[in-house]
């Protein structure tokens, strides 16, 4: 077992003392992902009210329980507002410390509620991941040195284990080949079909061109960003991870401009996660704001 200490180490920095700056990124960090949390669940709220008629694809305790009993009289809009609530009471620190656990609970809740038409997206889950980093290291982890680290250094296993189990997913769901470009070929047709019901035309761009006019570029992309998801795991060593995060940066782009399928919350977490940025917020403050040494 002597490889853990190394990633322990290198998610954690045990060894690395607090700082100013440190305190001051938690607090803002914890801010995107409440900011979000409670935009998403006000965004699940308004769809399931005003859309959702059955269930027809039952998620995570929709199995357990009929979620369909929150499609009317703005039931899921009350979910969405005891989030909202929850979410300043802890961001301050006023209530228990299994807070950040319940709005885990009742955002799952929602995300269960909103898809349960059939399609499954991903791209909220890792603010729902961060949530319950938050929830785990409030109540484990109390004291104001380590709570940070740990919510941190989880968030960065997390994502870093998430990459590299999607580069082992598509590895034996499909096998080695899942790199022919021809795949690429099929995924930007299928997207082009939507922006074309969408906006009655569709153009590809110039990176779209250069993809569908040879198998040999549209190959090199996917494996380019194949091998980007396989490296995720890089994340966990502090030094290797402002270059990890770039070329993760970099493949979402790229998957946006060849499939128009965009990842903004799971891209701007990366950009404040993947960077040492207290070490900028160090420069300009000596020492703690008082209202972050109150809310730690």
């Amino acid at each position: 077992m002597k490889w853990v200490y190394p990633i322990a180490k290198g998610l954690f920095e045990p060894n690395r003392e607090n700082t100013p700056g440190e305190n001051l990124f938690f607090k803002l960090f914890e801010l995107f992902i409440l900011f979000y949390t409670v935009k998403f669940s006000f965004e699940w709220a308004h769809y399931t009210q005003f859309r959702n008629a059955e269930v027809v694809l039952p998620l995570g305790i929709a199995n357990y329980i009929d979620v369909s009993i929150f499609f009317d009289n703005y039931l899921s809009f009350l979910i969405a507002l005891a989030i909202l609530v929850i979410a300043i009471v802890a961001f301050f620190r006023k209530g228990p410390k299994w807070l950040y656990m319940v709005a885990m609970l009742l955002f799952h809740l929602l995300y269960v509620i909103r898809f349960s038409q059939g399609e499954i997206p991903h791209s909220q889950n890792l603010i729902g991941l961060s949530l319950l980093c938050f929830a785990i290291g409030l109540i484990w982890y109390p004291d104001k040195r380590t709570m940070p680290r740990f919510i941190i250094g989880s968030i960065l296993f997390f994502i870093g284990l998430g990459y590299t189990s999607a580069f082992v997913a598509k590895l034996i769901g499909t096998g080695i080949h899942w790199f022919d470009g021809r795949h690429l070929w099929l995924w930007i047709s299928e997207k082009s079909i939507d922006i074309l019901s969408r906006e009655g035309v569709y153009h590809p761009n110039f990176l779209q061109s250069l993809a569908l006019n040879s198998v040999g570029i549209a190959s090199l992309i996917l494996l380019i960003g194949w091998f980007t998801e396989f490296i995720g795991f890089t994340l966990w060593w502090h030094k290797l991870r402002p270059f990890t995060t770039t070329l993760l940066i970099a493949m979402h782009i790229g998957i946006t401009l060849t499939m128009n399928i965009r990842f903004d919350a799971f891209v701007i977490q990366l950009i404040l996660i993947g960077y040492p940025w207290y070490k900028i917020l160090d420069i300009y403050f000596k020492e703690t704001p008082a209202w972050v040494a109150r809310t730690l």
